[in-house]
């Protein structure tokens, strides 16, 4: 999926790795695709070296086939260096440069740490979050190929965590519904074989019980969690609060 095509994307969600967005919010991703919404993933580095993986070819057909599965319209992979991915001016501007050439109304990536995991993790979302300021930056042309600044409408983040619920700090959470999407997300992560042999199957349970937890919180079948850093407005209190019995 070249990097070089100009279509605009409705939202782009941003990895370390490939596998971090599918695991993520893969079934959100699935959702929006299957609602008409043009998706992309960026890969921040390709994943290797990883212990399973005889190559990052196995890993990038891997990270196509996922892709396919979820409906992403297109993915790109920046090859920063993996497991030596740190926040610096030339990583902010190589995805500033995909923001500005795709347009995204809305950036999705991680938020906060992830403690005895990569660092890498925490690495990526410091890039992000300059990434969408860069993008909005004018008077900066050099840097960026004479693409044209762009104006993030919002910016999301999902945590990444398996093993518990607590969650980093943000202004508030929002639960998007993966109901009828969910095994279509554990579809895509299944097939990264590199990475979650037969001895890690219990990944899926982890995966799908923290998504039927979340969207139990919601009131859904399942769901996936985002981060807002920005007050949730209404204009219409009793539509969000009770919409089966707000006003037509």
């Amino acid at each position: 999926m070249p990097a070089t095509d100009d279509v605009e994307l409705d939202l782009i969600a941003v990895g370390a790795h490939p596998d971090d967005v599918e695991i993520a919010c893969g079934g959100t991703l699935a959702r929006l695709a299957r609602k008409g919404y043009a998706v992309g993933i960026v890969d921040l580095t390709d994943g290797e070296p990883t212990p399973r993986s005889p190559g990052p070819d196995v890993r990038l057909e891997e990270a196509r086939r996922a892709a396919e599965i979820l409906g992403v319209t297109r993915r790109f992979n920046l090859n920063l260096p993996n497991r030596r991915l740190f926040d610096d001016f030339e990583s902010r501007v190589a995805l500033a440069k995909i923001f500005r050439r795709h347009r995204p109304k809305v950036v999705v990536g991680f938020g906060g740490r992830t403690v005895m995991a990569s660092p890498d993790h925490y690495q990526a979302m410091l890039i992000t979050d300059a990434a969408v300021f860069y993008s909005r930056l004018t008077k900066w042309d050099e840097h960026f190929d004479g693409l044209p600044p762009h104006t993030i409408a919002n910016q999301l983040s999902f945590p990444l965590a398996l093993h518990g619920l607590d969650l980093p700090e943000s202004s508030g959470f929002v639960i998007a519904d993966v109901g009828p999407t969910l095994d279509v997300k554990l579809e895509a992560i299944r097939c990264y074989e590199t990475q979650f042999p037969a001895r890690k199957v219990g990944i899926f349970d982890a995966v799908e019980t923290m998504n039927r937890y979340h969207g139990l919180t919601a009131g859904f079948e399942a769901g996936e969690i985002f981060l807002t850093y920005r007050s949730i407005g209404v204009d219409d209190l009793m539509r969000w609060a009770s919409p089966a019995h707000a006003r037509t």
